[in-house]
């Protein structure tokens, strides 16, 4: 959930190119990214997420929100939220603890570190951890 769009072609291009085969949703805003986990209205045939990357400066909605209202979801609570924002202010890493989130990361600046990042965080959500079965899964 991702309001730049050269984050986010910077992001797919990365896991593009990664070890695990993954599709990428991208919504832009925070109403739009809950419609899409809820499945509603255009998102109605919306898969449902391994794992969300969440910018905290969305528009709309912005990502406290977003992350208050999944966590607070049974049927979406359990997905593992990535904060990946620009915010390094120990008040927006406090808040998204609270509001539990799974991990906090600051985007970096640096190209390489991005790239470096993104990788990370494929390697370890997508290939160490052992993420819930969703129903899609056994279906």
């Amino acid at each position: 959930m991702e309001d730049n769009p050269g984050d986010v072609r910077l992001t797919q291009e990365v896991l593009n190119d990664g070890k695990v085969r993954n599709n990428m949703s991208v919504v832009k805003d925070g109403v739009d990214a809950i419609s899409f986990l809820r499945r509603t209205g255009e998102y109605a045939g919306a898969p449902r997420p391994d794992i969300i990357l969440l910018d905290l400066n969305l528009p709309k909605k912005d990502g406290r929100e977003v992350l208050a209202e999944i966590k607070a979801d049974s049927d979406l609570k359990h997905i593992p939220v990535v904060v990946l924002t620009t915010s390094s202010a120990e008040q927006d890493i406090l808040k998204s603890y609270d509001l539990h989130a799974n991990c906090y990361i600051t985007k970096p600046v640096d190209l390489d570190q991005f790239i470096r990042v993104i990788r990370s965080i494929e390697d370890f959500w997508l290939t160490i951890v052992k993420l819930p079965r969703s129903e899609e899964d056994d279906r």
